[in-house]
């Protein structure tokens, strides 16, 4: 994995009369200005301040009606598609991309169509501006999450028949999702404000924001090229989506061979947990761009990914048919646990009137089994988070030096001297040093506005922390007060690791393995009390909700939004979405029940979230001991952690001795992380993957730069926006988010009997 650079690194490139003749890194930026002279950004600094204007005009203000009324209605609906794809086969998330492109339309409608006279020029008072877009945008993806708490609601009506109040429901989803805010807010200065915290996946974005709010010639042939784009995508994912499902996972092996169960697990992918996809073709935008948009992330990150899909093939494939673990006994791909003989196990039958495990329950049903591709998913998100902590603590060490510098007795005297708990009292004002050369000149033109204070933050994760731990009570959680408190110190201590990388890289490392180990042994025989604690800790709430509040208030940074506005925005958003979630979850649980407790779902709704949440809480939360410790059958799933922390050592001193290898161009975290990455859901979207991912990153890049910095992420944008428009449409009109499901007609290209690229259903 390479070394994160820091913004004092210098570097020598040649360059060429051409741009695909730059030699040196193939993955450096590069940019041609109005004189054809080529410019390359040889850092984060560099390539944060030619990539995003840094102008600010203070006199845009984003406090206006349109803001209330466009981002209270995109919230609503971010949050609700937000949880109709938790229930899909494979998870997709709501592009922050997609709700600036509609914002940005809505609020050019409102400007163009509501008057400017009389009283209505408090509802239009001028021109639709960036700033508005971005406190939008911001309250809106901090709506469009799935909150993990449905998912532990879920996984009690689903599998324990339990359904908690709504009212102990809602505030689960507060108290779990602020948590993150809090805990994030008082680590800007580390994670935020530097300019080697680059957060690339939100450069689209504000380059897309660049040219929106610019005028002239060439602002409205981007526009142009946007509106085909998205009417296309929009048109075209009726016929993969609805009509033509075939499409989705195009094989000429399962064409072939249609009964074979090898080519079905090989070769197979079109539908939820049916096989790896290898050599399938997608043609649904849908699931090509489902977790990480291809054409915006690093090419050094996804070559890194590649080598981390090749071995995750050959791997999978060597375990089951060497039997490893039994896997031939259960399904190549699940997320269940199984008895011996391959069915499905009964939780229920082990566990007492309380909701812990009996040992001699136990003993009767004998222990659970876990698909052999399953052990490996958890193997490798182990070795990636082991590997991201090791990662950073070699190549970044004085990085992380920096993060707690504050630890010393004289900072915490002045702290309690100066602190004042009037917080509403605060001006916000901060002071501007004397030497600003060193500051990020984003950071830099942000200093003229008041800030949202550490006491904002710290208030936000006070009230959470005490209502969380009032719900784990009300709840019947089983989890102790104790319990929860180590939860969030471990929530802690990863967000500056798991946050560093997800700042450089744009990939964040899940935790989840981690905090559900330790739970178990904390916990043993409580497999309710580790769903609660993998809640408070794991990567999607407390830590993924501190890294998405970072990566809110970057946009607000590149976009000069005040702090202030950020933290309103965000924390709207987080609430407004957290109670749609939960209306949705139900929703779709009451009329989808049997599809989602169902080992593979269907082609439009999948429970593989919530079963692989449960399995690991039972595995875990009841049997630790018995399945993950030294000399039991999943032994290696913990000992991957000690194997995570050597393995960027090799790279890292092959590197400083030989540095001509280039192994510092090898993501570590990110290849073992995708040791497991087939283990669930549609996999024939993944060569498609990675075939617009090189042809963007590498092709266009290199060759077109200068269309790639017009047109390649604006492009995306828009087949992002085209996509979940109609993706949403669907889901109501004919899929079954509101009820009874219309599938199309049977015929050769929908399959609706079967897998839809017609492999074998095993």
């Amino acid at each position: 994995m390479n070394r994160i650079p820091r913004a004092a690194d210098k570097k020598s490139f040649d360059v060429k009369e051409k741009s695909y003749c730059v030699k040196g890194d193939i993955e450096t930026s590069i940019e041609e200005d109005d004189t054809n002279e080529i410019v390359v950004l040889q850092n984060e600094r560099e390539i944060a301040t030619h990539v995003i204007s840094v102008d600010d005009d203070p006199s845009l203000s984003p406090w206006t009606f349109r803001v209330a009324f466009i981002g209270l209605g995109l919230s609503a609906f971010g949050g609700s598609l937000a949880q109709i794809y938790y229930f899909k086969p494979q998870t997709v998330g709501v592009s922050s991309l997609f709700l600036a492109i509609i914002s940005y339309v809505i609020g050019i409608a409102m400007e163009t169509c509501i008057p400017r006279n009389g009283v209505f020029r408090y509802l239009n008072p001028g021109p639709f501006n960036k700033k508005e877009n971005a406190f939008i945008v911001i309250m809106s993806s901090a709506a469009a999450n799935s909150a993990l708490a449905t998912e532990v609601l879920a996984v009690q009506r689903l599998y324990y028949n339990i359904t908690p109040s709504a009212g102990s429901s809602i505030f689960l989803l507060f108290s779990s999702q602020l948590l993150g805010y809090g805990i994030g807010g008082l680590l800007r200065g580390i994670l935020l404000y530097p300019s080697k915290m680059l957060y690339p996946s939100v450069l689209p974005l504000l380059s897309m924001f660049d040219a929106f709010y610019r005028d002239g010639i060439e602002a409205r042939r981007r526009l142009k090229v946007f509106y085909f784009v998205f009417t296309a995508i929009f048109i075209w994912e009726i016929v993969p989506e609805w009509m033509f499902p075939l499409l989705t996972g195009l094989s000429i092996f399962c064409l072939a061979a249609p009964n074979n169960a090898t080519v079905s697990r090989v070769f197979g992918g079109s539908n939820g947990n049916e096989g790896l996809g290898l050599l399938s073709i997608c043609f649904d935008w849908q699931y090509i761009s489902g977790g990480f948009n291809p054409v915006a992330i690093p090419l050094k990150a996804q070559l890194s990914g590649f080598i981390g899909y090749l071995i995750c093939m050959i791997v999978f494939v060597a375990v089951f048919y060497n039997n490893i673990w039994k896997s031939q006994n259960f399904p190549f791909l699940a997320q269940l646990l199984f008895y011996e003989n391959g069915t499905i196990y009964n939780q229920t039958l082990i566990m007492n009137s309380n909701f812990e495990v009996d040992s001699a329950l136990v003993a009767e049903q004998g222990l659970p089994f876990y698909a052999g591709s399953y052990v490996i998913n958890l193997l490798s998100t182990n070795l990636a988070l082991a590997a991201t902590f090791s990662h950073l603590l070699l190549w970044n060490k004085d990085d992380l030096r920096e993060a707690w510098a504050w630890m010393n007795m004289d900072t915490l005297r002045s702290w309690r001297a100066n602190f004042d708990w009037k917080i509403w009292t605060h001006s916000g004002k901060r002071e501007v040093p004397a030497n600003t050369e060193d500051l990020d000149p984003h950071y830099r033109e942000m200093l003229k506005y008041p800030d949202a204070p550490n006491s904002w933050y710290l208030l936000t994760f006070v009230l959470s922390f005490i209502v969380g731990l009032v719900v784990i009570y009300e709840t019947n959680s089983t989890l102790p007060w104790w319990g929860f408190s180590i939860a969030i110190f471990l929530a802690v201590m990863c967000i500056l690791f798991c946050g560093a990388l997800y700042a450089i890289t744009g990939f964040g490392i899940s935790i989840q393995p981690l905090v559900q180990m330790i739970a178990g042994y904390l916990h043993n025989g409580r497999p309710m009390a580790n769903m609660f604690f993998v809640l408070y800790s794991f990567a999607r709430n407390t830590v993924a909700q501190a890294m998405l509040l970072l990566r809110d208030l970057k946009i607000a940074q590149y976009a000069k939004l005040p702090p202030r506005a950020a933290f309103t925005a965000q924390i709207i958003g987080t609430l407004l979405g957290a109670v749609l979630n939960y209306v949705l979850m139900n929703s779709i649980i009451d009329s989808q029940r049997e599809i989602l407790l169902s080992v593979q779902g269907t082609n439009i709704w999948s429970g593989q979230q919530p079963q692989s949440y449960n399995s690991q809480a039972i595995a875990w939360g009841g049997l630790a001991h018995e399945l993950f410790s030294s000399g039991q059958r999943y032994q290696w799933v913990p000992f991957s952690y000690l194997i995570g922390l050597v393995a960027p050592l090799p790279f890292w001193i092959i590197h400083r001795y030989w540095p001509r290898l280039r192994t510092d161009y090898y993501y570590i975290p990110i290849i073992c992380a995708n040791i497991g990455w087939l283990c669930v859901g549609i996999n024939s979207s993944v060569l498609s993957y990675f075939t617009v991912a090189f042809l963007c990153q590498w092709w266009l890049r290199t060759r077109y730069p200068r269309w790639f910095m017009k047109y390649n992420y604006l492009v995306g944008a828009a087949l992002d926006g085209g996509t979940q428009v109609m993706v949403f449409i669907l889901s109501f009109a004919v899929q079954g988010a509101a009820g009874e499901s219309h599938l199309f007609l049977k015929w050769w290209g929908a399959n609706q009997g079967g897998n839809y690229d017609r492999c074998l259903s095993l």
